[in-house]
């Protein structure tokens, strides 16, 4: 086996890689951090252009790329394409991340403007950025780990976005079924995705989990002034999978019931925000208010004024395989009492019992379960917060995800 000591130039290929300053999940900036401490070069390839705002946040109009340093990882930013919905546009907005962060990897070494890798982790949302994370590892003849976050093409099936038969989704298989085949080691976010990743027949032990995580250190023990109200808080995407229309109609039922004090927030964008809002108000709620997203920074502030943070998903078969949201694990470190409304294999709000765990797509059960946690005393509700803090500190602190990583980066 090559010296683990020389593995330490990681590339991590990441379509929708953010930085704290920006809204949405910062898994690799985080995991980047750590590895840094630990003495690891980590340069990072991402998409200049917003995935949730739709926008171009990095680059100027003549500009190709970027490399910036942040807090000693390199971000090499790469303009794709732009788009503004999930239409044929967006496909573009793939390709054309594919295309240039190949190009880029092969240019930046040759310009020695970034070390050559030892390790390139090429990570899914789409596909398309873990094959380019191939190319790259054939090119170099580095190692090449697979990161599963999102199990395509079986998520745009059970969505309802494509039919398995479809040519689109015969093809999506072929080339996951090859990456998996091709990668050195995997690692997946889902807790049972090697259930699924094994039926393609991969062996279980080339397949690792480690979760998305957060960074505890920013949650520090500061003082939060507190409305006059009980706030229900969401924070996170506005899609379809996070089934936010049931959570509307829970307040619906909570207004009726005459429960004034119990106010709803909903913070964050996506391609679902305007219909929810025009749902809103055909509802004439007057306990819920919408705001824009946030950059990751302000996550633990923000979430600090809750009494209580919601999840809600969709009623899938897919979530026999777990989920694992961003938002998630934020909400645990928050100290926050959580209600999540779904079907999930994994249930860590039961494990850490540090709220209230209900059947998804019921906007009665939602209502019922928020109400009995606004009658439950201060002192209960808090004990749940330190409890799901406390769970997270334990499985799910950066530092415990990159000894993870590490063990996996040996045995490659």
């Amino acid at each position: 086996m090559e010296n683990y000591q020389n593995k330490k130039d990681i590339w991590i290929l990441n379509h929708y890689a953010i930085t704290p300053n920006m809204p949405g999940g910062t898994r690799h900036y985080d995991i980047a951090k750590e590895l840094t401490k630990r003495g690891y070069n980590v340069t990072i390839f991402a998409s200049s252009f917003h995935y949730t705002q739709h926008k171009e946040l990095k680059l100027s109009k003549n500009e190709r790329y970027k490399i910036e340093n942040i807090n000693g990882i390199n971000f090499i930013w790469i303009k794709t394409s732009p788009y503004k919905k999930n239409d044929w546009k967006r496909i573009t907005n793939m390709i054309s991340y594919m295309w240039y962060s190949y190009k880029l990897g092969k240019k930046l070494v040759k310009d020695n403007q970034i070390k050559k890798p030892n390790i390139i982790i090429g990570s899914s949302v789409h596909l398309l950025a873990v094959l380019s994370s191939f190319w790259l590892s054939q090119y170099y003849k580095a190692k090449f780990i697979m990161e599963v976050r999102d199990l395509w093409p079986q998520t745009l099936i059970d969505m309802g976005k494509f039919k398995a038969t479809s040519p689109i989704v015969k093809i999506l298989h072929y080339l996951e079924k090859f990456l998996y085949q091709k990668a050195n080691k995997i690692v997946t976010v889902l807790p049972k995705a090697e259930n699924y990743i094994h039926k393609q027949g991969i062996p279980k032990n080339k397949i690792s989990w480690i979760p998305n995580g957060v960074d505890l250190t920013k949650f520090r023990k500061t003082p939060i002034e507190k409305s006059a109200y009980f706030t229900i808080m969401y924070l996170g995407a506005h899609g379809k999978a996070n089934a936010l229309k049931f959570i509307l109609n829970a307040a619906k039922i909570i207004q009726k019931q005459k429960y004034n004090n119990i106010k709803f927030t909903f913070i964050g964008d996506g391609p679902e925000k305007k219909n929810l809002i025009k749902y809103k108000n055909k509802l004439n709620l007057d306990n819920v208010e919408f705001q824009s997203s946030i950059i990751k920074a302000k996550v633990p502030t923000t979430l600090k004024k809750a009494d209580a943070l919601i999840i809600s998903q969709r009623k899938l078969n897919l979530y026999k395989y777990g989920f694992s949201y961003n938002k998630l694990f934020d909400y645990l470190a928050a100290s926050k009492p959580i209600i999540c409304a779904h079907n999930s294999i994994n249930d860590p709000i039961s494990k850490a019992n540090c709220g209230i765990s209900i059947p998804p797509e019921n906007p009665k059960l939602i209502a019922r379960a928020i109400i009995n946690l606004y009658k439950t005393s201060q002192k209960k509700r808090q004990k749940m917060g330190e409890n799901g803090k406390k769970y997270a500190q334990k499985n799910y602190d950066i530092p415990v995800l990159v000894d993870k990583l590490e063990r996996v980066i040996k045995q490659t």
